[in-house]
């Protein structure tokens, strides 16, 4: 267990391009890394999501897209958005094959910056561990307010993140601001009272706890709206 030299803003802008350049390698390296199958969070989005009458919805960290071609099937127009070109030219390749380009748009873009939408422009938000890679803290409040920005009122918006008490917090090398970088991927663990901040303004629907993968993994999904 290491931690890296320098104060944590030092690092931040340098430990995030080498994310971006670890997320394309790894996505070239293997494509569709993820499977076919959508996760469990994304099932339980587009319920969500239809049940609240959203019609078009922006997911944040879509990747390769098995989450963003899920929602697409569910009847839902989806702006997929990722850092990685690579991933996202895998998506647009599979949305083509299972004739779901009509209902998929894809756009490069790294969350560290405003969203490129205007406000009130989208019904729903979805984003399955993408505030708990790389981003300091202040970066991850900026981006949840971006996010309500953006969202129409009595908007949904369904995130997931990996907590403190997951088995790798703590293990690998310290970045600071409870980041820590486990075979090559840096992951933001939540505390709770970070989840609860980010709910300030919003209405709280859920905080979910759940497992995924061998590890297992353990992460929260959270479900919040925008005031009506």
């Amino acid at each position: 267990m290491t931690d890296t030299p320098g104060t944590p803003a030092d690092r931040e802008p340098a430990l995030a391009d080498d994310q971006r350049a670890h997320w394309q390698r790894t996505y070239q390296a293997h494509p569709g890394m993820y499977g076919e199958q959508p996760s469990t969070p994304a099932r339980y989005a587009a319920e969500a999501f239809a049940a609240a009458g959203a019609r078009e919805v922006l997911e944040l960290g879509a990747g390769h897209g098995r989450d963003a071609l899920h929602l697409a099937r569910a009847g839902f127009t989806v702006l997929a958005a990722d850092f990685s070109p690579t991933g996202l030219e895998q998506l647009r390749a599979t949305a083509v094959e299972q004739g779901l380009a009509d209902r998929i748009r894809t756009i490069v873009h790294d969350v560290r910056e405003p969203l490129p939408l205007p406000d009130a422009s989208v019904d729903a938000v979805f984003a399955h561990m993408l505030l708990c890679m790389a981003l300091s803290t202040g970066e991850i409040e900026a981006l949840v307010a971006e996010v309500r920005r953006v969202l129409r009122p009595g908007g949904t918006f369904v995130y997931t993140v990996r907590h403190t008490e997951d088995a790798h917090y703590g293990a690998g090398t310290g970045h600071g601001d409870d980041i820590w970088e486990h075979g090559g991927f840096a992951v933001h663990f939540f505390p709770r009272e970070l989840v609860d901040r980010l709910t300030e303004g919003w209405h709280l629907v859920d905080v979910h706890p759940f497992e995924e993968g061998e590890l297992p993994r353990r992460l929260w999904r959270i479900t919040q709206e925008t005031p009506r």
